[in-house]
Parts: C-alpha cells; structure tokens; sequence
C-alpha cells in the first residue's frame, strides 16, 4: 500500500501566517509527548542533547505524537554524519541541529541529509521507518523533500558567521540559543544581558534580510514577545520538564509549611 510523507516544518513555516509557538519535550517519556502533542501548540522539540534520550525513546516518541496536528523537531546531541543518519532512518522528518558555528559546519549538516550525490547519507531506506520500509513511492528521489534542517545558533563564532551560515543552500532556518550564546560570551546564566539580546536580535535581523526563518529559545514571555516583535519566525516558550517542576514546586508551597517561618503565636483571648 502506497503510503504519503507529512509535510515538514520547512513547509509549515513557510505557509504560516502567524509565528508559531511551541515547547520542549525533555522528558523521554512517549506518554508526555503525546500529552504535549495535543496541547494546540504548534510545534514540539525532542530532545537528544540534554536529555535522556536515545534512538529507542525518539522512536516511541515519534510514533506517540503521530497523527497530532504539530509539526514535531528533533535535535541529536551533535552535528555528526552517522547520527543524522540513523535519526532520519528513525523517520525525523525535522532537524535541529546544536551548535553550529560556521557554514562549512552548516554544509557538513545538510550533506547528512541528503543521499549521494548531492550528500553523504548512507542508503538503508529498504530496512527504515523514514520509508516506511519501501511503502512511500520513489523515496529515494524524494528524501530530500521530506527532510528540514534547522540549524542553532548559539555562540559568538556563529553569530559572526550567521549570514554565510544562512546562504548555505539546504539550511532552511536558523535558531537561536540564548543560554549557551551567553555562556560564550563570558556571561553564563545572563541570557537576558542586553549584549546577548543584542546578538539575538542581530541574528534575526540578518535571518529576515537572507529571507529565511529563524527562531529563538525564550522562556520568559515578555522577551518571546520583543523577539517574536524583532522578526522571529518561531519560538519555544515552555518545557515538560520545567512545567512539571514548577508546578509540582507549587503545590508543595502551597500545602508544605515553610520550616524556616515561625508560625504565628495563637491569640490570648477571644
């Protein structure tokens, strides 16, 4: 039975008439993702590089969330050929790739993607998922339409670089991580500092004038805000992980009494 490809994140950016919204998904947990898959985001990012995630969980991920109307990225640990192999032989139909810092990096990342010869991904299709082991017609041909790569943005190397890096053909977006940008700047944990907002915006500006996309990691709603204001096409606002600490945090603040607060005297008379 001849089966179809979804459309890619590439394709969802490009006929939005709006930024999309989306979060994290750390948990390696297939359940969670499917949680935050019909949560009416538009977007969802599993994540290999700091989270407890292998080819396994990204599997169960991927076939949990599918058939939810979000496009859904995937980022491995590292821009390595053998690795974007076997996440698009999984059926990763979207990359984010971390740190990239030059266009000879960024061309390394799309010849991943892309079979000989025009790229150096391995041929396995017969044996993968992206195939549907051989369903999908002339897959081969096609692969390269089924696959969107965007790439991270997150030191000063790269932000120097960021319009060579965005003219490589194959690159369709960009997408900016302010924590480590900060870090390599020499001001880690200050990803709010105005220099690292400055160098954000300076990658957006540079994004819009090269006609690509580009995105950006903000968790507090008011910077998500002034970045989606200053041209970002896309942008994740939250985390499973994150969520679910600060909510169960709450909860402990609001029925746990604080051993360090003395409790109040009772009243002499009534």
């Amino acid at each position: 039975m001849p089966l179809r490809i979804e459309d890619t994140f590439r394709d969802a950016l490009a006929s939005a008439d709006r930024s999309l919204a989306g979060m994290w998904v750390c948990s390696g947990s297939p359940l969670v993702a499917e949680l935050c898959a019909g949560a009416g985001l538009d977007w969802l990012l599993i994540d290999a590089e700091h989270s407890p995630n292998g080819l396994e969980s990204v599997l169960a991920q991927l076939q949990a969330v599918h058939g939810y109307p979000v496009q859904v990225l995937v980022r491995p640990p590292v821009n390595d050929t053998v690795l974007i192999k076997q996440y698009l032989d999984l059926g990763v139909q979207n990359l984010l790739v971390p740190m990239v810092n030059s266009a000879a990096e960024a061309e390394a990342a799309v010849a991943a993607t892309r079979y000989p010869p025009h790229g150096v991904r391995g041929v396995g299709s017969a044996l993968a998922r992206a195939s549907r082991w051989n369903r999908i017609p002339d897959y081969l041909a096609r692969a390269s339409e089924t696959v969107s790569l965007t790439v991270q943005i997150e030191s000063e190397a790269a932000v120097t670089a960021v319009e060579n890096i965005l003219a490589v053909d194959g690159v369709d977006a960009i997408f900016l991580g302010p924590s480590d940008l900060a870090a390599s700047m020499g001001m880690l944990g200050q990803q709010e500092h105005p220099k690292v907002r400055a160098a954000v915006e300076h990658c957006l500006a540079a994004a819009t004038a090269a006609g690509k996309p580009a995105g950006v990691n903000a968790f507090n709603k008011d910077t998500a805000r002034s970045y989606l204001a200053a041209g970002a096409s896309f942008v994740l606002v939250g985390a499973d992980v994150a969520i679910l600490a600060r909510g169960s945090e709450a909860l402990a603040t609001a029925f746990i009494p604080d051993p360090a607060v003395e409790p109040a005297e009772p009243p002499t008379s009534y």
